[in-house]
């Protein structure tokens, strides 16, 4: 087992792996910038280094730099933890080349699925169930008209390279294929330096479950049962679950062999994640994309498996297989994720930076905060606002929302906007209790806030009027006692007249 790990990225993530290697007594090296000097994966860390200035360009996306730092700390192996350089395939032919270990999946896996048709194409070839569309970019508009013609509308453009919802188009009817083209080939050539794109039929109110899988160098491939990840904005995840409320046993059995079909393809090992679309009407399931590292989602999988994805992407990277087999996995329980965001859910859900100055985070039963901040801390702007991965596991999913409603109530967060009062109300929402779930919900769920909250200028204008009132009845009472001041009563002249008759 190794000795010593580096984690090359920050944050909440970084702190998990931490607390995973601990628990494995093995050492651990942290990488900062500039304006993460006081962070707390840090603090948390056995040693660390500065690699930079704030821009990630200029610091957790050195991979040279990083690789060195690793080098000259003795560490033996590198967690790229998600995001940054998880799955930069260059990354790991220099950590490989120095001497060190990867721990993630290979090169060459990561790279076949990396761009979203070569993963068509291999998923095709496995025999796993795709969304009807092209295996190659679209060359021209008439050649995108002729196609989504074949289809019939609504269908979706998409970047071939792309991810988190860059170049990427839903086009509802012929007339907007032209604009929507054009935008997503612009889009995705910004985002990724590559405009390729290609189109595939859109399915109506999609769910979003994926399937973790788990392989190791032995040829061993398991999954981990499923996470409904339908809570999306701007295409990206901001509440997960395990499992989904449609999920049955066997639909369950169905989807997971399809994934391990696409591990077993690219000879994948260690953790990764197979996405399907899942129509809310059928229940019928098409590949969607893999994602080669570890998901922000993962602690709903180890609340429900009991599994420590972490420890054990640890030990297979170090040449140990699984500790389990497939007959092993069992689901038990039902575990909700909410995302805590620094961000301003009033306002489209825009970034807010700042120091936090107050910071309640729950406890009791059931309860896990995977976070990354503390009281004091400052949030900055040039990460992604993620400042907590907020998991709950109960029973049954009715005890699990029940518990996540508690637990929201007791999280204080003051000195920024968050995502909490969002998560709240989300709890509360009829429709997310009945488990009616696609990946247009929170669009709905905003018009219904929207169609509930009264009209702004009306209430502006009640408010004043209520303060008139109120002003109004001070000064009233003000005159009044004016007034009884000035003329005594007739009782008091009463008790007055009595005394003087008495003297």
């Amino acid at each position: 087992m190794f000795k010593k790990i580096l984690i090359a990225n920050r944050g909440e993530i970084a702190c998990r792996v931490i607390r995973a290697c601990r628990e494995m007594r093995i050492e651990t090296v942290a990488v900062y910038s500039d304006v993460d000097s006081d962070a707390l994966h840090v603090r948390m860390a056995d040693e660390a280094y500065n690699i930079g200035p704030a821009p990630s360009s200029e610091s957790y996306l050195r991979g040279e730099k990083i690789v060195e730092v690793a080098l000259k700390a003795g560490a033996e192996a590198i967690h790229p933890g998600y995001g940054f350089l998880s799955e930069n395939a260059e990354f790991v032919r220099k950590v490989q080349k120095a001497g060190l270990t990867f721990i993630g999946p290979p090169p060459e896996a990561m790279e076949a699925m990396g761009g979203k048709i070569s993963a068509r194409k291999i998923a095709i070839a496995a025999g796993v169930p795709v969304v009807p569309g092209t295996t190659e970019p679209i060359d021209s508009y008439e050649e995108a008209e002729k196609t989504a013609g074949s289809f019939g509308y609504p269908v979706m453009l998409k970047a071939s390279a792309g991810g988190g919802g860059k170049g990427m188009r839903l086009v509802e009817a012929a007339s907007q294929l032209k604009s929507a083209l054009a935008t997503a080939q612009s889009e995705a050539l910004a985002s990724f330096g590559d405009d390729a794109v290609y189109i595939e039929k859109a399915i109506v109110r999609p769910r979003h479950i994926e399937i973790q899988i788990f392989s190791d160098g032995h040829g061993n491939h398991t999954y981990l049962a499923e996470r409904e990840c339908s809570i999306q904005r701007r295409h990206q995840k901001v509440i997960e679950e395990a499992p989904s409320p449609i999920n049955s046993a066997e639909l369950r059995k169905a989807m997971g062999e399809c994934a391990v079909m696409v591990a077993k393809a690219v000879d994948y090992v260690g953790a990764g994640t197979v996405e399907f679309l899942v129509s809310d009407i059928d229940h019928s399931f098409y590949f969607l994309e893999m994602n080669t590292r570890l998901q922000v989602e993962h602690p709903v999988t180890e609340l429900v498996t009991g599994i420590d994805l972490v420890r054990e992407q640890i030990r297979v990277a170090a040449g140990e297989p699984l500790s389990f087999t497939q007959d092993e996995v069992k689901v038990v329980g039902h575990a909700i994720e909410c995302r805590i965001y620094a961000e301003d859910p009033s306002n489209n859900f825009l970034p807010s930076p700042g120091t936090i100055t107050r910071l309640r985070i729950p406890q009791g039963p059931g309860v896990r905060d995977d976070g990354g901040v503390y009281e004091g801390v400052e949030v900055s702007i040039h990460y992604d606002p993620m400042i907590s991965k907020f998991a709950v596991l109960g029973r049954d999913r009715a005890e699990a929302i029940d518990r996540m409603r508690r637990a929201l109530a007791e999280y204080e967060i003051v000195g920024i906007k968050t995502t909490l009062p969002f998560f709240r109300a989300v709890m509360d929402d009829d429709e997310f209790q009945s488990g009616k779930l696609d990946t247009g919900f929170i669009s709905r769920f905003m018009e219904r806030r929207k169609e509930t909250e009264p009209d702004r200028s009306a209430l502006d204008l009640a408010i004043v009027a209520a303060a008139l009132a109120a002003s109004k009845q001070r000064a009233d009472s003000a005159a009044s006692a004016d007034v009884a001041r000035s003329r005594p009563s007739r009782w008091a002249m009463s008790g007055r007249l009595a005394s003087r008759d008495n003297l």
